[in-house]
């Protein structure tokens, strides 16, 4: 196989898809072409909730120090700002949808600072102003941002939620290969990605 290709099931509010995403490029920078992930939309919280507490939440955030104390793990940090808690998982998926229609580059940059900006800056992804400054700051052309609140990409976001689910993701991340619908739950090790990825390259 000259490329294998991977589909990966991914929430912005999970902390263990922050260090499973930090592997997964890795891998897909080192094998130059050969690696290809395709990142797809999975939802732990996709109904809006509003006036969530924010010291009970402050409190949760305690908790992302387990998968922060991982040797190659993102720079997590327990919540200290007056931002959030998020209201829900939609709107940062919806802005990351519309990065990818402006380039597979665009989406790689986006997909990174939204899981930084929420669990090492402490800012609230699924606020309008906080996902606008994002983009911004990326430089990404300021007319494809309004393409984030298309109805076609929350039908897309949706449609990519229940297909993971009924391909038995109960959680995320999930990873499969692309021509297989057999998932992996859970932020594995990169040397089980690479086993993974050397098997694959080799058939």
């Amino acid at each position: 196989m000259d490329i294998v290709r991977f589909i990966a099931y991914s929430d912005y509010l999970c902390p263990w898809c922050w260090n499973a995403s930090r592997r997964l490029e890795a891998l897909v920078d080192e094998y130059q072409g050969r690696v290809e992930i395709e990142w797809r939309s999975y939802l732990l919280r996709p109904e809006e909730k509003l006036g969530r507490d924010l010291e009970k939440f402050r409190r949760y955030t305690k908790s992302w120090m387990r998968p922060g104390a991982e040797p190659d793990s993102g720079a997590f940090q327990i919540w200290n700002s007056q931002e959030g808690p998020p209201t829900h998982s939609l709107p940062p998926h919806q802005v990351a949808k519309a990065a990818a229609r402006v380039s597979l580059e665009a989406f790689r940059k986006i997909h990174d600072r939204l899981l930084s900006a929420y669990f090492a800056e402490n800012r609230d992804i699924s606020s309008f102003e906080v996902l606008r400054s994002i983009w911004d700051g990326e430089n990404l052309p300021a007319e494809a941002f309004d393409v984030a609140y298309a109805d076609d990409v929350r039908d897309q976001i949706f449609r990519e939620f229940e297909e993971a689910r009924q391909l038995g993701a109960t959680g995320v991340p999930a990873l499969r290969r692309a021509d297989n619908e057999a998932v992996i739950v859970g932020a594995h090790p990169e040397a089980l990605y690479r086993r993974w990825i050397e098997k694959s390259l080799s058939e």
